[in-house]
């Protein structure tokens, strides 16, 4: 048999080329419910930040889907816990299947932004991050803010609880949010979020709640002719990763991940808190009333909601219940 000298040499190239190309990539899906923009959406900011800075410091690539491009809130949990997406961004969706979570809807909990978020970036946070990764397989690696939840209404301006009764409002399919209606002594009505304009137009229900942000940026001010600053639940965003693919990743990669994570969820703490600024003064000058409640006036909204949330959150916790305690502990260490 005889060798050809340049198809050794030749073939011997081609194999130390093939050694030597760099593996592909790995993409990630990263999905989320509210619009692709980085400018005013605190999902869609935090998202583009976490993409630039990941995809920069490691071989990873990051597709975003945003938009509820890929279901609903819901929806992008179980495909998180089933390995399909690997890193969502949910609010609402997440006490759903971490009961526990849901303390931090207790109503007129948090006094202010900051103290919000000396609580979640704190121990409580820490620790809730925990619970929840051993509940659901998901782990929390940052907090953003979806921002507090204010009422609307057509009919009179909202000063006390008193004025708030015969009222229907619309809340979201979450029965916390009817209780504490109910506390405060209105009718809460529950409606998807995609029929709310429709019952806002035709009379079904006199207001509603949401963020400031939310509310001027889906144009609700224009059905509404009050608005009451309560901020009765901050509502905050969790950053998750399925934790098998996270465990999968080298240790620096991991870091990467979890800081991009981290300055994620403040870049839509700091884009919520612009959209609620603005958006308050936009509504003013669009016509809409604002009211900013007494500090008297919001402890009363507090004596009526909170006990009758609490007493009926505790028997849906059951055992989960301490959670209640857990937060009141850290709100009182912390500064207010």
């Amino acid at each position: 048999m005889t060798f050809n000298f340049t198809t050794i040499l030749t073939a011997g190239a081609l194999a130390m080329g093939l050694l030597a190309a760099p593996a592909a990539a790995q993409t990630v899906r990263f999905a989320h419910v509210d619009p692709d923009d980085w400018q005013n959406s605190k999902k869609g900011a935090a998202a583009h930040i976490f993409k630039n800075i990941v995809e920069g410091e490691s071989d990873l690539k990051v597709e975003l889907f945003p938009a509820g491009a890929l279901g609903n809130e819901g929806e992008l949990v179980q495909q998180a816990q089933e390995g399909l997406t690997q890193i969502v961004m949910v609010s609402g969706a997440m006490s759903k299947i971490c009961k526990a979570a849901s303390v931090l809807d207790i109503p007129y909990t948090f006094p202010s932004a900051p103290v919000a978020w000396e609580v979640l970036d704190g121990p409580f946070g820490q620790e809730l991050a925990q619970h929840c990764l051993e509940q659901t397989g998901l782990r929390t690696l940052a907090y953003g803010e979806t921002g507090f939840r204010n009422f609307t209404n057509n009919q009179r301006e909202i000063r006390t609880p008193a004025d708030m009764a015969g009222l229907k409002f619309r809340v979201q399919p979450i029965p916390l949010y009817v209780e504490m209606v109910k506390g405060l002594g209105g009718e809460p009505t529950p409606i998807a979020w995609t029929e709310l304009p429709n019952a806002l137009s035709t009379g079904v229900v006199d207001g509603q709640e949401n963020p400031v942000g939310v509310i001027y940026n889906n144009g609700l001010h224009k059905l509404q002719k009050f608005m009451t600053l309560d901020g009765h639940v901050y509502a905050a965003d969790f950053l998750v990763v399925n934790d098998e693919w996270f465990q999968s990743l080298d240790p620096a990669t991991q870091g990467v991940v979890a800081k991009a994570a981290k300055v994620a969820g403040m870049m839509g703490r700091s884009i919520q808190q612009w959209n609620t600024a603005s958006g308050v003064n936009n509504v003013q000058a669009e016509g809409m009333q604002v009211y900013s409640p007494t500090a008297d006036e919001l402890a009363q909204f507090r004596e009526k909601a909170q006990p009758a949330v609490k007493t009926w959150l505790a028997g849906e916790l059951g055992d989960e219940a301490v959670w209640i305690e857990k937060l009141d502990a850290a709100l009182a260490n912390a500064a207010q």
